[in-house]
């Protein structure tokens, strides 16, 4: 997992996976102690939260380096002092980051076993892996909007395997092949908004307003995302200063521009863009959210903040 020259430290952790689990199942437990009134929770949340800032610091290499993402790399460095200061925050008596902790949890809860269960026999019937399942309908489904756009590639297997992969011949014969893996499904975007639906007190039919606000854009906007990935690196419809591109990225292959600027500078500005709206969206159908939504303005900027009246959101009770 980790090349030369990262930090002696990071060799002992465990892989990426199993250490997010950890962090899952810690901050449940910390969740279950607080809810029975043991002050032990709080101690053990304050010290998962150290722990999940070290998660976030082991990515770093992988996002940099084999991802090639300067927004994720940004936000994962972004993510280490933030999860100590909330940490030291939450030991420090603001309770209500417990909110933000439950949160945490179940979005891990949501999207590792996407990760990490494998295929399996059950009764004579085989069960594929949940992410192949997920992985090859987003390529279903990216492949019909490609098709009524009147492109024709390909549909091969991916370098996992599955039939989820787009084949695109050039005109100088060069063979294009964009993989959809499962990062190009959505599931991190809405496991975050399940788990902060989820982690909220409300009425239950608010939450399931939230959510059908918020998963189904979600979806829906992933789908535009890949098929526009697909088709812009496959036909290389965006081969803007490729020297440049290439030097931004430390990448050396000049059929990858397209790609790079589609997927790693357009589609992922617009991510942030896009979460940032639908946050505000779901915030309407569900006030009690904004709990969550102070305090990580407060950790960012050290100041208290009340969106319910910058936002002009409904005034709804709140978990507070």
């Amino acid at each position: 997992m980790f090349g030369p020259g990262v930090p002696a430290i990071l060799s002992v952790v465990p892989d990426t996976f199993t250490f997010a689990w950890i962090v899952a199942v810690l901050f449940a437990a910390a969740w279950l102690l607080d809810a029975r009134g043991y002050a032990a929770g709080r101690t053990l949340a304050a010290s998962t939260w150290g722990l999940f800032g070290l998660f976030w610091l082991t990515t770093v290499p992988y996002f940099a380096f084999e991802h090639q993402s300067y927004v994720e790399s940004i936000l994962a460095l972004v993510g280490v002092p933030a999860c100590i200061y909330v940490g030291y925050l939450l030991y420090d008596g603001r309770a209500s980051l417990f909110t933000l902790t439950r949160a945490v949890s179940i979005m891990l809860f949501v999207y590792l076993p996407f990760e990490t269960i494998p295929a399996f026999t059950l009764a004579g019937v085989a069960v594929p892996e949940p992410r192949r399942v997920l992985i090859e309908i987003v390529a279903d489904q990216t492949g019909f909007l490609i098709d009524l756009l009147g492109y024709a590639p390909e549909r091969v297997a991916n370098y996992e395997g599955y039939d989820a992969a787009f084949a695109w011949t050039l005109e100088d014969g060069h063979r294009m092949r964009i993989n959809v893996v499962l990062a190009c499904t959505g599931l991190g975007s809405m496991a975050i908004f399940g788990g902060l639906v989820a982690a909220v007190d409300g009425p239950l039919d608010r939450k399931l307003r939230a959510l059908a606000v918020s998963i189904p854009l979600i979806y829906v906007l992933n789908i535009l995302r890949t098929t526009f990935i697909t088709v812009v690196a496959g036909n290389q419809y965006m081969q803007w200063q490729p020297e440049l591109v290439l030097a931004m990225f430390g990448a050396t292959d000049p059929y990858r521009v397209s790609f790079l600027v589609s997927d790693r500078i357009i589609s992922q500005l617009l991510a942030v863009v896009a979460l940032i709206g639908i946050t505000y969206l779901v915030a309407r159908q569900l006030p009690e959210l904004v709990v969550i939504l102070e305090d990580v303005l407060y950790v960012l900027t050290g100041e208290e903040h009340d969106l319910t009246e910058a936002l002009d959101l409904p005034r709804e009770p709140t978990n507070r």
